[in-house]
């Protein structure tokens, strides 16, 4: 169970964290993005789905998901502000928090041979 707690603490923290290296890739790219997303947010995420490809929307995609109980949380108009906020407590919650729950999970005991009576 520790196990399959560490490889989900991964997985997620990766998309997470892969999810912000694309956001900040994208807003380096593109200067005005940020003023077409405060005046139309839907038509901003129908040109990012236009413009990626399937793995790079499968990736947004996840990221959306796992972050989303997080999003409410920046309340701002900077963008960076409000993909960096949600991040950082997504990568507090399931990298940081699945990895000690996995370590805090008792461990199977180990049983020891005496070499004699092997």
């Amino acid at each position: 169970m520790a196990t399959l707690l560490r490889i989900a603490a991964v997985v997620m923290s990766s998309i997470v964290g892969l999810g912000f290296l694309m956001f900040a890739t994208d807003e380096v790219e593109r200067g005005s993005s940020a003023q077409v997303h405060a005046i139309d947010p839907s038509a901003a995420e129908k040109k990012r789905e236009g413009k990626s490809g399937p793995v790079r929307e499968a990736i947004d995609d996840a990221n959306d998901v796992l972050l989303a109980p997080f999003d409410d949380l920046a309340d701002s108009r900077n963008p960076w502000v409000r993909e960096l906020v949600p991040t950082a407590l997504g990568l507090l919650l399931y990298g940081l928090g699945l990895m000690l729950l996995a370590n805090y999970l008792p461990k199977p005991r180990r049983v020891e041979r005496d070499w004699r009576t092997a």
